[in-house]
């Protein structure tokens, strides 16, 4: 069995990060917005705080940021198309 209690290290402990699975759970283009305004500014962070030169921290949240921007814009456009149908009914021809 793994041992799962915080080890002490000396360092500044860093914030959990679950896994991204919010990035499958968003249900409305707010939500998608919020978690991509989340990303960006945690990569502002991540660079303010010296790790712009980890690669693979970056790669890993460029991917995010890109999977989330796709996310909220499909979110968005789907909510504007849902919209227009509501009020003007369904487009024919």
């Amino acid at each position: 069995m793994l041992d799962r209690r915080p080890q002490e290290t000396g360092l500044p402990a860093l914030e959990h990060r679950p896994p991204d699975v919010s990035l499958c759970t968003m249900n409305n283009a707010l939500d998608a917005r919020t978690t991509l305004r989340r990303l960006e500014a945690e990569r502002l962070d991540a660079v303010e705080a010296g790790l712009g030169e980890n690669a693979l921290y970056m790669t890993d949240l460029d991917n995010d940021i890109e999977a989330s921007r796709a996310i909220y814009v499909g979110l968005a456009i789907t909510e504007i198309a849902t919209l227009r149908a509501q009020l003007g009914g369904p487009q024919v021809g």
